[in-house]
């Protein structure tokens, strides 16, 4: 006997047939692959340029899935076959490992980039706190969507069952998604059918790399995947730690050498760090996030404003954050002045209930060292999530780098900045965050103005649309 549970993959992105290329599946077949506990296959019930859904459903044979296993958690009676688990894991990985990977025969350009993509999954056992799910899934950038599932439709009286239908939507790599749900779908049932060892690390390390070292619920999520066993969750855990130290203190100490260099003739970093301060200043605000803090430079300076109250910044790297602490001298610092700062590691792309309620923001040099695929995902979480009443951002112009003595065209600042805009095109951008998420949005420059170069640093300063009104 078996059992089916679906999940269905759509896009609007047009021409939207295109998911066929992305998935490595014709839309005009059928594809099943046989697995050892069952079948999975994967077929498209819509399949227009306007909209394509490919869906996956997976049969679950509870003889196969129990024959020569003695554990209890084995037997038929169980929810195994009827609800998504690390079996639909173990599926989607046979069935789309290619997609997975990120490769496409056809569009690799397209597998490259964030399309809009609508993923449905039902029913899927959420094991844990009500809020779980979008702990999970929110930071990643996913708006979700929860329906409960009744016990019998038939009997409202009896109430739901322990099973939801789950809806997220977001702009994502097509691989990315594939491997958040690979990993966080066994997470969710807190349940694995098979033996968990140290491949298994290697696998989710595999799995979660980009995303799973900074993500808020990355102890929850090791833990669970690694189904509690301290040897295999202490690996993972120091590995995860040493990838995210290794990737940051490269960038910083590259930061601090090439960027430096090229700006320092025009003390442009000393002009940045004195913009800011007088801005934040002059604002009147009283507490304020400094987001990607790095060692501290802006912290030194905002610590001198009386008027704020709370100054908190935020690096990924703990090793980072512990140098900032240190040249803050906050061991050795008055207790009155401890008391308004402090330091917290956490990453600028994943929604963080500890950075809601603040006045201000700070974003200094920070955008271009960030994937454009990653960007949505950072204004999700900055203006959609923590909303500050103002958010200062400033990024190098591109143009004003034909005056930096030394430069080759076409260069940019720095070998870990994936972009450098023009002032149209960080004014593009800019503009498009606030409309969409309720803010105004002016613009200004930091550094000596060049007639037909602009400023060297060009500088977004965002303020919360009802803010405006109420003082209006």
């Amino acid at each position: 006997m078996s059992f089916r549970m679906l999940l269905t993959i759509s896009t609007t992105h047009q021409p939207a047939t295109d998911l066929g290329f992305l998935l490595m599946k014709h839309p005009d077949n059928v594809h099943s692959v046989e697995l050892s506990f069952g079948r999975a296959t994967l077929f498209y019930p819509e399949a227009k340029e306007e909209r394509c859904t490919a869906a996956i459903t997976l049969e679950v044979d509870t003889v196969e899935l129990v024959r020569g296993k003695a554990k209890i958690e084995d037997q038929y009676v169980s929810d195994r076959p009827y609800v998504a688990s690390s079996l639909l894991s173990v599926a989607l990985g046979r069935l789309l490992n290619t997609a997975m990977g990120g490769r496409s025969k056809h569009r690799q350009e397209l597998a490259e980039v964030a399309i809009s993509l609508e993923i449905e999954l039902t029913p899927l056992p959420a094991r844990g706190a009500a809020d779980l799910l979008a702990r999970l899934f929110e930071p990643l950038g996913y708006s979700v969507q929860l329906s409960a599932i009744p016990l019998d439709p038939a009997h409202p009286e009896w109430g739901d069952s322990p099973y939801v239908q789950l809806k997220l939507a977001g702009k994502q790599r097509l691989a990315a998604l594939l491997t958040h749900m690979f990993v966080l779908i066994p997470v969710l049932d807190n349940s694995k059918h098979y033996y968990v060892g140290e491949d298994e690390v290697q696998k989710l390390l595999r799995k979660g790399e980009g995303w799973l070292e900074t993500h808020p619920e990355r102890e929850l999520i090791v833990r669970r995947y690694l189904r509690g066993l301290q040897s295999l969750v202490r690996q993972a855990r120091t590995q995860l730690d040493e990838r995210v130290e290794a990737e940051e203190a490269e960038e910083h100490s590259s930061r601090d050498a090439q960027e430096e260099a090229i700006e320092k003739p025009i003390r442009l970093n000393d002009q940045r760090m004195t913009y800011v301060s007088e801005l934040i200043r002059e604002s009147g605000v009283h507490s304020i996030l400094d987001l990607g803090c790095g060692e501290g430079r802006l912290l030194r300076e905002l610590i001198k404003i009386p008027g704020l109250r709370k100054i908190t910044g935020v690096e990924v790297a703990p090793r980072v954050l512990a140098a900032a602490g240190d040249r803050l001298k906050l061991d050795h610092m008055p207790d009155m002045k401890r008391q308004r700062i402090q330091l917290l590691q956490g990453s600028l792309v994943y929604r963080d209930d500890r950075l809601t309620g603040f006045d201000a923001a700070a974003v200094i040099e920070v955008i271009e060292h960030m994937d454009p695929e990653r960007l949505p995902a950072f204004e999700a979480a900055l203006f959609g999530h923590a909303r500050p009443g103002m958010a200062v951002i400033t990024t190098p112009n591109r143009e004003y780098n034909a005056l930096f003595e030394g430069m080759q065209p076409e260069a940019m600042r720095h070998p870990d900045h994936r972009f450098e805009w023009t002032r149209a095109e960080f004014r593009h951008w800019a503009e498009s965050v606030a409309q969409a998420h309720g803010y105004g949005v002016r613009f200004e420059g930091i550094g000596s103005e060049d007639a037909a170069h602009g400023h060297p640093t060009q500088v977004a300063i965002f303020t919360r649309a009802e803010d405006v009104r109420a003082a209006a």
